[in-house]
């Protein structure tokens, strides 16, 4: 690295695959496309393809949690 190229900080992802917010949740990609289609889990469009945040994970599992 150069003095004029400055680290830059590790992010976490904001937005996640399908199959990557299955990975997290531990449970299944179809799982993950039938909760967003049925509103349960909150998704964005992208082009073509669906992401879902961080923070949708994160209130989706408070809900679950909330409802036990």
């Amino acid at each position: 690295m150069t003095t004029t190229q400055e680290a830059l900080p590790v992010m976490p992802a904001l937005l996640l695959r399908p199959e990557e917010a299955a990975r997290v949740l531990g449970i299944g990609r179809s799982k993950v496309y039938e909760l967003m289609a049925a509103g349960a889990l909150r998704s964005v469009k992208l082009g073509g393809a669906r992401r879902i945040s961080a923070t949708a994970l994160q209130e989706f599992v408070s809900d679950l949690e909330g409802a036990l």
